[in-house]
């Protein structure tokens, strides 16, 4: 009998997908130094651009585009008529953007529109734009906008190829020649400047992925080795200079328990903890967001956010404390401020709410909506994203969110376990969550689950999921579902795990570990045979198959063993599968080898592939077909209604 077969089925849930896949009007805003423009990333159908705005009258004063599948992974004025942004390949919706490392320059009025650096750009050699002679073979990224100097920025520079080096330049906006400022004894590093625009630390890894940070005193000074993970056990990243040059703050990481944000005084090089939550890491770093740009305190995601600052007496953290009050119940943050700190764009969130742009007067203490991100959406009739916290079978603290129907209550509902992709790092959050949303307004409740390997709760919480694919992480999405099942939360009849990329994974893997637990299973973009995954890891840089090796493992019996594909015979519910031909990320042959198996087992398998989408599909109309159906496959195993 196939799941569900047999059960009353549930009060029609009918829902119109469409304003849950609708691109967001507004991706990232940020305020000109002098106030009268806005610049916005517009997320569009196949790529993203970048729109500005005249705030006199809101009317377009300039726009830029790529490319199909490219993104504008970051932004920044230059200079109160000038933008910089970086350039990015985003194959598939959920895919993280590919900086090509191209640095773009536009004009306020739409003018001066060129690549300063990277690999469009034909020179001479590196610095020099002038009689073409090759493309230039470097990737570039911001690191200091240097706001007292409307000419000139620091990028960090590197060369393409496995575990490069890399250097920071100084980059003229307008002509983009490049003069270069340090060089660090260790690959792939980030640099740190103070607030003269001196870089003073820099942080990277070698091939064998442990952090090295390094510090020195001043340009031309010998560079001196601060932190070796390797030796200490512990990842040291820079944060930023006090005003006064005096301490780098640093975020640390520890052997147990959370991250914390580190005083070191220049000096003497003495390190003391200057914040540090008992359950989560930062998830955000506060920053003055007027005069020197000098961390003052963290927003933390332990549940619903909050925000503790380390400098409490700085004129930028009461200013945060007074708009946190004035947004009661949202998450605030300042996204950009007048050079004369008078305005100051604020972006407001929440879980029932995916952002709205409010510019925000510091001396009239007023407010003025400018922006939503989704306007179509009240936030009124969205569900919210409650915090839960459950002990997994080994004792270990693991937190999550669930989500239930608007109006509903919390007790038994047909329930969709919803494990995040990545999966290190990763971190489920309370923000606004599309698919929760949409699972939520089709009648289901949802579960979110950071389950160990996750990003937000330290160190060893993150660790303890290093080749665990298929086991204790597993274990763990196990136990919040019996958990969700012993609040009566969930209805054990009706319930059904999902997720996209490790998540499909996740999902599949927990149909055949657990065949009597969920009535389906669906895999979105998945990844389902881990010996394909290490030979594509491998075949890259050291780095990566390093990576490999301590987190995914190397054994080939236990990656068999952990390998959905090689599992069908398990798996007892009927299964969705979708997938695009361009994922770089996880392969369309993962998915066609995840159906085949299942076929040969006599598993019930519904599938969709499109095969000009990546990483998530880019579509509406794909979007709609597949959400369409997958919904329709809920309501067909789960007793509630398909989409409208």
């Amino acid at each position: 009998m196939l799941a569900g077969a047999g059960l009353a089925p549930a009060r029609a849930a009918q829902v119109d997908p469409e304003p849950f896949l609708r691109r967001e009007q507004f991706r990232d805003v940020q305020l000109s130094p002098d106030g009268q423009y806005l610049a916005a990333v517009m997320p569009l159908e196949d790529r993203t651009g970048l729109v500005i705005l005249r705030m006199a009258d809101m009317k377009l004063s300039a726009s830029f585009s790529l490319g199909r599948n490219t993104d504008i992974s970051w932004f920044r004025w230059v200079g109160p008529e000038r933008v910089l942004l970086g350039v990015a390949d985003k194959f598939g919706l959920l895919a993280e953007p590919m900086p090509t490392g191209e640095i773009v320059g536009l004009d306020a009025d739409g003018g001066g529109a060129e690549v300063l650096v990277g690999q469009r750009v034909v020179s001479a050699g590196a610095g020099t734009r002038i009689q073409p002679k090759k493309p230039e073979d470097v990737w570039a990224r911001l690191t200091d906008d240097l706001p007292a100097d409307a000419r000139n920025v620091i990028l960090t520079v590197g060369s393409f190829g496995d575990d490069a080096y890399t250097r920071a330049e100084r980059m003229d906006v307008e002509s983009g020649r490049r003069q270069q400022l340090a060089r660090v004894p260790v690959r792939r590093a980030d640099f740190t400047t103070d607030h003269q625009g001196v870089v003073r630390l820099a942080t990277g890894a070698d091939g064998d992925n442990f952090s090295k940070l390094y510090h020195r005193s001043g340009d031309g000074a010998e560079w001196t080795l601060l932190n070796d993970e390797a030796r200490s056990r512990r990842r040291e990243i820079p944060l930023g200079f006090s005003a006064d040059g005096a301490t780098a703050y640093l975020l640390t990481d520890h052997p147990q328990g959370p991250d914390s944000i580190v005083a070191w005084d220049v000096a003497s090089g003495r390190r003391s903890e200057v914040l540090r939550d008992d359950n989560a890491d930062p998830y955000e770093i506060v920053y003055a967001s007027h005069g020197p740009r000098e961390p003052i305190g963290a927003v933390f995601m332990d549940g619903v956010p909050r925000t503790a600052f380390f400098k409490p007496d700085h004129p930028d953290a009461q200013l945060q404390q007074m708009l946190e009050r004035s947004f009661k119940g949202e998450m605030v943050r300042i996204t950009s401020r007048t050079a004369d700190g008078r305005l100051a764009l604020v972006l407001s969130t929440s879980d029932r709410n995916s952002g709205d742009f409010f510019l925000f007067d510091t001396q009239a203490r007023s407010a003025k909506r400018l922006l939503s991100r989704r306007e179509w959406l009240d936030p009124l009739k969205m569900a919210q994203s409650r915090p839960v916290a459950l002990q997994a079978r080994d004792g270990l603290a693991l937190r999550g969110y669930l989500t239930v129907p608007p109006g509903s209550s919390d007790r038994g509902l047909p329930l969709v376990l919803l494990p995040h992709g990545g999966p290190y790092g990763i971190q489920d959050t309370w923000e606004f969550d599309d698919e929760a949303q949409l699972l939520a307004a089709a009648g289901y409740a949802v579960l979110r689950l950071n389950y160990r390997g996750s990003g937000g709760y330290g160190r060893a919480f993150r660790q303890a999921g290093a080749r665990q694919w298929g086991r204790a992480m597993q274990d763990d999405l196990t136990d919040a579902t019996r958990w969700a099942i012993a609040q009566g939360i969930a209805d054990p009849r009706r319930i059904c795990i999902y997720g996209a990329s490790y998540g499909a994974y996740a999902a599949l893997m927990g149909a055949a570990r657990e065949p009597e637990l969920y009535r389906c299973a669906a895999g979105y973009v998945g990844v389902y045979d881990l010996m394909t995954r290490n030979r594509a890891l491998n075949a890259g840089a050291r780095s990566l198959q390093t990576f490999a090796a301590d987190w995914v493992g190397d054994d080939p019996a236990a990656l068999r063993a952990t390998s959905p594909n090689l599992l069908a015979a398990q798996i007892k519910v009927p299964v969705f599968l979708a997938a695009g031909g361009e994922d770089q990320i996880t392969p369309i042959e993962h998915t066609r080898m995840m159906e085949a198996a299942l076929k040969g087992a006599g598993v019930p398998v519904q599938s969709l592939y499109y095969a000009n989408e990546g990483h998530g599909f880019y579509t509406q109309p794909h979007l709609k077909e597949y959400y369409g159906r997958l919904l329709a496959f809920l309501g067909t195993h789960l007793g509630t209604s398909p989409a409208e």
